[in-house]
C-alpha cells in the first residue's frame, strides 16, 4: 500500500481534470504553471515592521501546508523587516506593492520571490522600467493584480462597470508593460467579490494569455460564507482546468485560508496533501457520536503531510461501501464496538472508546512507512 487506495482520480475518466496548458514561471524555489502541481498561498495579516510576529504566523502558514506567503509592504519599515523575514521563512515570500515603486525595488533587493503590483499603478513608464530591472536583478517574478474594485477610470468610463472585459482589458494592459522590457516571469490574476464576475474573467483572461494564473475571489468574506463563495467560482475554474496558484480570501484567521485551499484540491483531486476524511452527516443509527469523533480525528491528524484517506461512517448502511475507497474506515456497530477496515477489507473490531487513538495510530503508522517508502536507500 502507498497510502492513496481511497484515491481514483487517476483510474476514473469522469473524474480526470485535463489542465490548461500555461506558462511555468518560478517564485522562489516554487515552480508554478506549467505541469507544476497547483500551488497554495495565504498573506500575513500582522503589521510587516513587527518581524517577530509576521515570522510567527508565517511558520504557522508553513505548518499549515501553505506553498507561498504574501506579506505587505506599504511603507520603508516594512521592507527593512522584509530582509529578516525572508531569512526566517521556509517558503519564498511575495512582496505585496501597491503604489510606490520604491517599496518593489526595497523588497526585490531584500529577498522577495515575487512582486505583486499593479504596473499602473507604479507610475512612469520609467518607474515600470526600474521595478521589472529590479526583478530581473534579484530573480523576483512578478504578480500582475487585477480587482474589479481598483480598475483604471478609463477602463470603467469605456464599459460603464466592472466587468470580465474591462478586467481582461486591464490584465492585457499591464501584461504589455512587462513584456514592453523583455520581462515574461509573471502570474496574472483577476479578482472580484462576485464570484460569476470572478469565473467570467478568469475564463476570458485563460484564452487570452499562456500566463500561470493565480485564482482567488477577493473580498469573500467570513470563514463561512468566503469558503462557499470562493468554493463557487475557484472549484468551477479548477474543474475546468484553469488555474495554478490559489488564495482563499478570507475574514479569518490566515491558516484557515490554507486549510480551505488544500481541500478545495482534494476534494477535485488535484492534490493529496494530508489526510482526507470522509464522514457521514449522522443520524439516528450511528453506533458512535460521529461528529465528535471526526472534529477529533481532524485535530490530531492535521500535522501529518502524507496522502491517506479514512471513512468514520456511523452505521452499516454505507460503511462498507465508503470503506472499499478509503485506506482505513471505521463503522459503527453495536455493543459499544465497530469494524475497522484496512484497504478496503473488514479487519478487526475495535471498541468505541479507544477508537480514535487507534485510528490515529494506524494512520501514524502508514504516514511512516509512506515517508521510509520515498527515502533513497541508503549504502
Amino acid at each position: 500500500m502507498d497510502g492513496a487506495h481511497g484515491d481514483l482520480h487517476h483510474i476514473r475518466p469522469w473524474r480526470r481534470i485535463e489542465r490548461r496548458r500555461s506558462r511555468k514561471i518560478r517564485v522562489g524555489n516554487v515552480e508554478v504553471g506549467g505541469d507544476a502541481p497547483i500551488t497554495v498561498q495565504s498573506m500575513t495579516n500582522t503589521p510587516t515592521a513587527d518581524a517577530a510576529a509576521t515570522i510567527d504566523q508565517i511558520r504557522r502558514l508553513e505548518e499549515a501546508g501553505a506553498d507561498i506567503v504574501r506579506v505587505s509592504c506599504p511603507d520603508e519599515e516594512s521592507t527593512a523587516a522584509f530582509a529578516k523575514i525572508a531569512r526566517a521563512a521556509k517558503v519564498p515570500l511575495v512582496a505585496d506593492i501597491h503604489f510606490h515603486y520604491r517599496r518593489a525595488l526595497e523588497a526585490a533587493a531584500a529577498g522577495a520571490a515575487c512582486l505583486r503590483i499593479n504596473p499602473g499603478n507604479i507610475g512612469a513608464a520609467s518607474r515600470v522600467k526600474e521595478v521589472v530591472q529590479a526583478a530581473k536583478d534579484h530573480g523576483c517574478s512578478i504578480r500582475i493584480g487585477v480587482n474589479a474594485g481598483s480598475l483604471e477610470q478609463h477602463l470603467l468610463e469605456k464599459y460603464g462597470e466592472p466587468c470580465p472585459e474591462a478586467m481582461v482589458e486591464s490584465a492585457l494592459g499591464h501584461i504589455a508593460l512587462l513584456e514592453e522590457h523583455d520581462f515574461r516571469e509573471y502570474k496574472v490574476s483577476v479578482k472580484a467579490s462576485d464570484p460569476f464576475l470572478t469565473a467570467a474573467a478568469y475564463h476570458a483572461l485563460a484564452d487570452a494569455t499562456d500566463a500561470p494564473l493565480h485564482l482567488g475571489v477577493t473580498e469573500a468574506g467570513a470563514l463561512r460564507t468566503g469558503t462557499v463563495k470562493s468554493s463557487i467560482a475557484m472549484g468551477s475554474l479548477l474543474w475546468a482546468g484553469i488555474g495554478d496558484t490559489i488564495r482563499v480570501s478570507l475574514a479569518a484567521d490566515p491558516v484557515e485560508e490554507i486549510k480551505v485551499g488544500n481541500d478545495l484540491l482534494k476534494s477535485l483531486g488535484l492534490r493529496h496533501r494530508g489526510v482526507t476524511i470522509i464522514a457521514c452527516p449522522s443520524c439516528a443509527r450511528q453506533g458512535f457520536n460521529v461528529i465528535a469523533t471526526v472534529d477529533e480525528l481532524e485535530r490530531r491528524v492535521a500535522h501529518i503531510a502524507e496522502p491517506i484517506t479514512l471513512s468514520i461512517i456511523g452505521c452499516v448502511v454505507n460503511g462498507p461501501g465508503e470503506a472499499l475507497m478509503t485506506d482505513f474506515g471505521f463503522t459503527g456497530g453495536g455493543k459499544g464496538a465497530g469494524m475497522v477496515y484496512v484497504a478496503g477489507q473488514a479487519d478487526h473490531k475495535v471498541d468505541n472508546a479507544s477508537m480514535i487513538d487507534h485510528i490515529v495510530g494506524l494512520v501514524e503508522e502508514r504516514a511512516r512507512a509512506i515517508r521510509d517508502a520515498s527515502e533513497p536507500a541508503k549504502g
